[in-house]
């Protein structure tokens, strides 16, 4: 917990602090102090994207990343020029709060979406990828991991949103499942940052000027695609943000300003490969209209910033090509209007809006027609904040908010439901923003009279609660991975390095993408290399299970060590694997490097009530005669289980209950259910529930 939650942000903050006083230097000019750090994270990300395209140069990034932070201290101006401010900060450390309760308040260094999505377990398996060969698949053995890093990789799959993670790993040890959620948080809290130098102009009081951005920062549909783990919506919101404070460069001051803006843009590309081109072009855009600059400093400052971009972003443009060729193509994931994810429909443009207080962002409100209200009022609030930029000429501010709903509007034109739901999370601090920016502003303006004042601190209020209530009812249906679980996988990584193939017969991508990874793990539900039959033929759909017995005794010699998932019911596996180490949740079972040679027959027993039964007599004389004079038996006597079923009589769900079997089931008024089962002798028994 102390290395992700602590150090973790602190190391990734002081290399975003000297990453952004390096910029600001060789741009010749200062940052507004909130921007510093964004302004860091982006030149990691540029920088990393460059050296994790080669497998030659993969290792140099954490070096690289660090060297330039230690130049950006050495040569800035001020180095307290990267201290955001007292209200900033405190806007900040609020939204990493918020990001980070889910997991620090469970008190175990985990992530959530465990779930959701199975996606964080191939962003993991990416991020160790690219740090260690860049997109180099040369070397890996056939595996769950390989098969699915050669979907993503050659295909030119962006991998900026992971480099951060990556470099942190690289300087805290810890593995990058357990620093994946404080990463997350710490892009949230710079998000936060930005904000507040975006509505510098309309909202002049430091302290309301965190409050708006301490607000907005966590809008919910953003908030809840981050506890699903989309790293990549929750890095390109911030540097969407970060464009838009970024563009008074491109008219104040000389061309090489234009460096800055430049390094924010080839982020988001590295982030979002080609298709970030939706978000740059209509921000700026906007926001140097807004600005309403003389023609002289357009010419002079955007020939500069397109060069700027293009050199920045070679290695992004290189790869862009590749990956969306496929894409663009009917049918694809970017764009057919059939692609759902797990959406149960297409998403409504209201959820754009930031506030929807309903535990899971794909069903309806909590309640609806209190909802309809606060959504009305936000949108009226909204169009009074933009007026008042445009009147005051708060070039981010307008270039954020008009800039990302244009460019939300044209990825929804023409992307999938499940890309459109991305964009709008991607946009949706940004109507936010500007309902809170009027609300603050006529809160701060004495000429409306203290009744209007009131009533727009009541409104401030009242936005920021729903948004709030959003979050804490997304609080409670956060799925947490399962710490102790998977930190048994991470330890029998290293216990069968380089004693692979390795098989899984339940559904773990995280064991088989990431923490089997030395193993050259395969799943039988999950995307692998090898066939892997059962008994009749078939094979296991993905997210299937099943018992070692199921499958076909001739695939499996392929493997010579096997994961099993602990569970009383299981069968033991061919005799040829010896226990190699007993779990509380997996056994680690392991056959010679060459395998004996394969017994003639085998007769499975048991089933859903234990894993073993009394054979039939004839069965076993079968299996003699096949085994002939010289031949052997081999048998597993194991202790049938005590199996009860569970009465209904007192607990509206309907329960499973075994015939004769007697057993008291008291509903406890709080969710758990009691229940008194007589075992057969007093003793020590482990006592297992069966279930989905």
């Amino acid at each position: 917990m102390l290395v992700a939650w602590i150090l973790l942000p602190l190391v990734l903050l002081v290399l975003c602090a000297g990453c952004g006083l390096a910029v600001a230097r060789a741009a010749g000019g200062r940052l507004d102090a909130p921007l510093v750090l964004p302004v860091g994270l982006a030149a990691m990300v540029v920088v990393a994207s460059a050296t994790t395209a080669s497998n030659s140069t993969a290792r140099l990034t954490t070096p690289l990343v660090v060297a330039l932070a230690v130049v950006g201290f050495l040569v800035a101006e001020d180095r307290r020029a990267c201290l955001p401010g007292r209200w900033p900060a405190a806007a900040a450390t609020g939204v990493f709060a918020v990001f980070a309760a889910p997991v620090v308040l469970s008190g175990s260094a985990t992530f959530t979406g465990y779930i959701q999505l199975d996606d964080i377990a191939t962003w993991l398996a990416l991020t160790d990828q690219a740090m260690a060969h860049g997109r180099d698949l040369g070397g890996l053995a056939p595996s769950t991991r390989e098969a699915a890093l050669a979907s993503y990789l050659p295909g030119g799959y962006p991998l900026g949103a992971f480099l951060p993670l990556g470099i942190g790993h690289a300087l805290v040890g810890s593995d990058v499942a357990w620093l994946f959620a404080p990463t997350m948080a710490v892009m949230a809290s710079l998000l936060a940052l930005t904000l507040t130098s975006v509505v510098g102009a309309v909202v002049t009081r430091p302290a309301a000027r965190a409050a708006v951005a301490f607000v907005a920062a966590q809008s919910a549909l953003l908030f809840s695609y981050a506890e699903w783990g989309a790293i990549k919506e929750l890095l390109a919101a911030l540097l969407v943000a970060l464009l838009a404070a970024l563009a008074p460069a491109l008219v104040d001051g000389p061309a090489r300003r234009a460096l800055i803006p430049a390094t924010a843009a080839a982020a988001l590309l590295a982030a979002l490969s080609a298709g970030a081109v939706a978000w740059v072009v209509p921000v700026l855009g906007v926001a140097l209209l807004a600005a309403r600059p003389r023609m002289g400093a357009l010419v002079r400052t955007l020939p500069a910033l397109v060069v700027a971009i293009a050199v920045l972003s070679v290695p992004s443009l290189v790869l862009a090509r590749t990956f969306l060729a496929p894409q663009v193509k009917a049918g694809s994931i970017l764009s057919a209007p059939t692609e759902l994810g797990n959406l149960p429909g297409p998403l409504g443009f209201e959820h754009v809006l930031g506030i929807w207080p309903s535990g899971d962002f794909r069903l309806t409100p909590d309640d609806e027609a209190l909802t309809r209200l606060l959504l009305v009022a936000l949108v009226v609030a909204a169009a009074a904040g933009l007026a008042l930029a445009l009147w005051r000429r708060a070039t981010p501010l307008v270039g954020y908010v008009v800039g990302s709903l244009v460019a939300c509007v044209a990825l929804i034109s023409r992307g999938s439901p499940w890309v459109d739901a991305k964009a709008m999370a991607t946009a949706s601090p940004a109507v936010l923003v500007a309902g809170l920016s009027a609300l603050a502003a006529a809160a701060a303006a004495p000429r409306l009279g203290r009744a209007a004042q009131g009533a727009a601190v009541a409104g401030i209020g009242a936005l920021g609660a729903a948004v709030l209530w959003s979050n804490a009812l997304t609080y409670g249906t956060a799925y947490l991975a399962p710490k102790p679980q998977l930190s048994e996988l991470q330890s029998a990584g290293p216990l069968l390095a380089g004693q692979g193939p390795t098989l899984m017969t339940e559904y773990e991508p995280y064991g088989a993408r990431h923490f089997l990874r030395a193993a050259d793990a395969e799943s039988a539900s999950e995307l692998r290399r090898r066939v892997i039959p059962l008994r009749n033929g078939m094979q296991l759909p993905k997210s299937g299970a099943a018992d070692i017995t199921a499958f076909d005794p001739t695939a499996l010699r392929d493997y010579r060590s096997l994961v099993l998932r602990v569970n009383p019911m299981a069968s033991r596996p061919p005799s040829a694997y010896r226990l190699l180490r007993a779990g509380r949740y997996y056994d680690v079972w392991q056959r010679p490097a060459v395998p004996p040679e394969a017994p003639v027959d085998d007769l499975p027993l048991g089933g859903e009530a234990g894993p073993g039964a009394v054979p039939d007599c004839a069965q076993v004389a079968r299996l003699a005669e096949e085994a002939g004079p010289g031949g052997r038996l081999v048998s597993v006597a194991r202790r049938p289980p005590v199996v009860r079923g569970l009465a209904a009589t007192d607990h509206p769900l309907s329960w499973p209950t075994t015939p004769g079997v007697a057993a008291t089931v008291v509903p406890t008024g709080d969710g758990r259910l009691i229940t008194d089962v007589q075992v057969p002798a007093p003793g020590t028994w482990s006592v297992w529930v069966g279930g989905s």
